[in-house]
């Protein structure tokens, strides 16, 4: 793709963050763009958001279980960059009305105490190199028309990142069996789905592995003290005003959140 619409298209995908407004699907205005180009839209949008202020402090795996891919119609893993403007911590409460068509997953994050650069990294390599693991919750947040996306469409809107919530729980990966380890999710204090660790590539440390051995590629190393967000294990969750959510990792505690306002979409 000619370089002039690889930075249009990072820009306007900025332009709809700020704004909390969609823009159509990329592939119906593009039906040659490769996910090498969705990339490199990725990377301009990422971009805006640093020379505004922010910072890279982790990555994302996304679209790595069954009920995500099920649900978005892709079936392949992507990545995405996480920044300091998506922080949140357990506790917080999430104003939707800075989010445009939010979704809530939970999952295991790792918090890394050694730089770890594939190719040729294993999951024993993720455990060795991880500081602790919480559970959490991403709340993607499509800025493409609702949630009309393929693969390209997710992957340059930087995988649909919208914020995160890490759990105060620390847990010792080489303590707890992660692949085993069920996850509870529950809504308004009602059950809403059940999930275990294998669901994300068989275990969260196989998803980082293989995030790891991706970006190493590309010449781009996990750095010490980063986060990153392995892959869900829940279905999406719809969210709206005074919804609260918990998720439970069985010998590791949980991570709660709750949210106001409402939505634009």
């Amino acid at each position: 793709m000619d370089p002039k619409k690889i930075e249009a298209y990072g820009d306007e995908l900025y332009q709809a963050l700020l704004s909390r407004k969609t823009v159509p699907p990329l592939l119906e205005r593009e039906p040659d763009i490769t996910i090498d180009d969705a990339y490199k839209i990725q990377s301009r949008m990422v971009a805006r958001r640093i020379q505004a202020g922010e910072t890279i402090v982790g990555k994302k795996i996304g679209v790595t279980s069954k009920p995500v891919q099920d649900f978005l119609g892709v079936f392949q893993p992507d990545f995405g960059q996480l920044t300091s403007g998506m922080v949140y911590q357990e506790g917080d409460t999430i104003d939707l009305d800075t989010l445009i068509q939010p979704k809530a997953e939970a999952e295991l994050a790792f918090v890394l105490k050694d730089d770890l650069q594939g190719p040729g990294i294993t999951a024993m390599d993720v455990i060795r190199a991880t500081d602790y693991v919480v559970p959490c919750f991403e709340i993607v947040d499509s800025r493409i028309t609702d949630w009309t996306i393929k693969i390209q469409d997710t992957i340059a809107d930087n995988a649909s990142c919208g914020v995160y919530v890490l759990g105060k729980t620390r847990g010792d990966p080489r303590a707890l069996d992660i692949a085993l380890a069920g996850m509870v999710l529950e809504k308004n204090g009602e059950l809403f789905s059940t999930g275990v660790g294998a669901a994300v590539r068989g275990s969260p440390a196989n998803a980082v592995a293989w995030l790891a051995n991706t970006l190493g590629k590309l010449g781009i190393p996990f750095k010490a003290g980063e986060v990153i967000l392995s892959g869900s294990q829940s279905a999406l969750v719809p969210i709206a005003d005074r919804d609260e959510l918990v998720c439970t990792v069985g010998g590791l505690g949980s991570c709660r959140v709750s949210f106001s306002g409402r939505s634009i979409a």
